[in-house]
């Protein structure tokens, strides 16, 4: 080799990025350098004039890896190549993780004179490694069902929170696809502004109806987001979620408590009072016709005092199922009182409304109820006339119904139309 490649190649050593360092192959000396670059000095935080005939021996310390150590020295004496890493000290006494790769340098004839050396500081690079285990612990300890496709929607992470919730492993999970939780429950534009919204880098917020593993349902509460590399393109999708199914059960039940009568299951008088309002007006801005039947259990007080209340609340539950089979589809009942019902009936004329009347009134008569036997009921119909108001409709369909309680009781009676 030449005076101007020997040149070149001290150049090129000198001006590395990586940190090079030459030793003697003098294993009774340790080693010691001969030459060191600018990139090593750095690295180390000694000058040239340091290291200059001194063994690298140096750089170790207290967490330095002995295994690793015992390994390169049984390279260097074999003179063989090595690759390892390890923690080293500066000369301040700071460490730092070094990955090394020694190769030996021989002479025409074979003979190992010299190591070279290629290192690099790993520290910064283990930081972030540590970092991002850190992160994917919290991640996979974080209370919220997470999970991570790529930016094709294939899943790369989830969460232990989100395979406890969907009831899938994670091996059946990962390379799959968000559709395998789908229910069936979601229309094709739902997906459509999802896909929308994500292939702008919007995030997405939505309950989801999502199945599990078991085929069961539970509605996820997601907030999907997408993840972008440093030239804007998307890489990732992340979706953090949280099982909200019993919150929503526990919201339906306040609202059915708001406008159910919890013995019955029928529209309490509260809700019952907004749906005829509602009815009135629509069936007058329509000129349709609009019917009411009150029904009474009779003699109720006689069953309460006889039987118990217990008993009592049995038969306004029998009662009010045999109501709810007998009725057309769209009609609306409403526990009106104690043991009054009202029926609502929209499109409805006083003559059909009559003969429905008499259908329940028979096939309640008909029914046997468990410790009391026969019960009957007595009933009141009107149908709205012109332009009455609704307290006047409902006040024509309470006095026909006491008519039919006056008269005996067991029967209906049809309101009648004040003319004054």
């Amino acid at each position: 080799m030449g005076s101007s490649e020997l040149s070149l190649l001290k150049m090129a050593i000198m001006q590395s990025w990586n940190a090079v360092v030459i030793t003697s192959a003098d294993r009774a000396a340790g080693y010691p350098v001969k030459i060191a670059n600018p990139a090593f000095c750095q690295m180390t935080g000694y000058a040239i004039d340091e290291l200059y005939g001194q063994s690298l021996k140096m750089l170790q310390g207290p967490a330095t890896d002995q295994e690793v150590i015992n390994r390169l020295r049984s390279c260097l004496t074999s003179g063989e190549y090595f690759e390892g890493m390890t923690t080293n000290y500066r000369k301040d006494g700071s460490p730092y993780l070094v990955r090394w790769n020694i190769s030996p340098v021989r002479d025409e004839v074979g003979d190992i004179t010299h190591f070279v050396s290629v290192q690099q500081d790993m520290t910064a690079y283990a930081k972030v490694e540590d970092t991002s285990k850190i992160l994917g612990q919290a991640l996979d300890a974080a209370a919220e069902p997470i999970l991570v496709t790529d930016a094709h929607a294939k899943i790369i992470f989830a969460n232990q929170s989100f395979i406890q919730v969907s009831g899938y492993e994670e091996s059946e999970l990962i390379g799959n696809t968000p559709t395998l939780f789908k229910s069936g429950l979601h229309d094709d534009d739902f997906y459509k502004n999802v896909k929308a919204s994500l292939m702008t880098a919007k995030t997405f917020q939505a309950i989801f109806i999502n199945k599990r593993k078991d085929g069961t349902l539970y509605h996820s509460e997601q907030s999907i987001s997408a993840i972008k590399d440093q030239a804007g393109n998307i890489t990732n999708y992340v979706s953090v979620g949280k099982d909200v199914t019993e919150r929503l059960r526990e919201e339906q039940a306040l609202r059915e408590s708001a406008t159910v009568d919890q013995l019955t299951g029928l529209f309490n008088r509260n809700h019952g009072k907004a749906l005829l309002s509602e009815a009135y007006s629509f069936t007058l801005s329509r000129e349709e016709s609009m019917s009411l039947i009150l029904c009474d259990i009779d003699h109720f007080k006689q069953i309460n005092d006889s039987f118990g209340h217990p008993v009592g609340d049995q038969i306004l539950a029998q009662v009010s199922g045999l109501l709810r089979k007998s009725v057309r589809g769209n009609d609306r009942i409403i526990r009106w009182g104690g043991e009054e019902f009202l029926i609502l009936l929209e499109n409805c004329t006083d003559m059909v409304a009559a003969e429905l009347a008499e259908r329940l009134r028979l096939r309640i008569a008909s029914e046997q109820f468990q410790n009391v036997g026969k019960v009957t009921v007595s009933l009141g119909v009107a149908s709205l006339f012109q332009k009455e108001s609704l307290e006047q409709l409902i006040s024509r369909c309470d006095e026909a119904l006491y008519k039919s309680k006056r008269n005996g009781r067991n029967q209906l009676t049809l309101g009648k139309v004040r003319t004054s």
